[in-house]
């Protein structure tokens, strides 16, 4: 299937209640590293780093939970990926969370 006809079937892992579990990389802060971009989980708020940071905490959390969807936590950014899927998409009504 091409990539513009690929959809999400992970929407009902979504929790619109989710708060950001921390104004940074949760789990960079508990052991003093240091990260590039951040991503909230949206079935439960954690927030992990990047993939382009040394740690890749987002994507560890998906790995160690099997929550699929991240939102990006960057100021101005409201894009989501599903790791299960593969996709990046835009989801209308999610409330706007980045760090400050």
């Amino acid at each position: 299937m091409p990539d513009d006809e690929k959809t999400c079937n992970h929407l009902d892992q979504v929790d619109l209640d989710a708060q950001p579990s921390s104004t940074g990389c949760e789990d960079c802060l508990k052991i003093g590293a240091h990260w590039v971009h951040l991503r909230m989980c949206l079935s439960c708020g954690h927030v992990g780093c990047c993939d382009d940071s040394p740690n890749k905490h987002a994507t560890a959390h998906n790995h160690g939970t099997g929550h699929p969807l991240i939102q990006s936590y960057e100021p101005g950014e409201d894009w989501v990926w599903c790791y299960t899927d593969e996709i990046s998409f835009l989801l209308e009504g999610l409330p706007e969370h980045s760090h400050p």
